[in-house]
């Protein structure tokens, strides 16, 4: 299997507002970086669209360093609230329906043919890697004529 490290980021001008999400991929010599930003969404969908943007992009079954800022991301797979979700048929632990279940579900799909490894990092504390996501962010967020986030525009308040 290709060894690919890959970082994330996801950013939101205003919670919810317009956000946008950066990827940088790197196998061996080879680097790629990929954003995209939608015109209403969360910090958090950011988040999860930029795994499942990086993930996607892969070509083949991978081994996988996937490095990201989001708590909320990297502790819903290690510490395997993802799982928990799962087995009561999309809840929390106290009952209440999971937010984002449709990108939980993307992200799972994108994880399967892969091997990862997820990593946990500090935002904006000089890492260049997720400083370079988050400014692939920025700018994905400033372009003209954003698509909705359907997923977030679909769903119920």
């Amino acid at each position: 299997m290709k060894r690919v490290t890959i970082h994330t980021d996801g950013a939101c001008k205003g919670n919810p507002g317009p956000g946008a999400y950066g990827a940088v991929l790197v196998c061996g010599r080879h680097r790629k970086e990929i954003s995209a930003g939608f015109r209403l969404t969360t910090n958090n969908r950011m988040e999860l669209r930029a795994a499942i943007a990086a993930l996607e992009s892969l070509s083949e079954p991978c081994e996988v360093e996937l490095h990201s800022d989001s708590k909320y991301l990297v502790h819903a797979i290690r510490e395997q609230w993802l799982d928990g979700w799962q087995r009561r048929g999309w809840m929390t632990s106290d009952r209440k329906p999971v937010k984002n279940q449709d990108l939980w579900r993307e992200l799972l799909a994108a994880m399967a043919p892969h091997r990862i490894h997820w990593h946990w990092v500090k935002g904006h504390a000089g890492h260049r890697e997720n400083e370079r996501c988050d400014e692939l962010a920025n700018l994905a967020v400033t372009a003209r004529h954003l698509p909705d986030d359907a997923g977030f525009t679909d769903s119920p308040p």
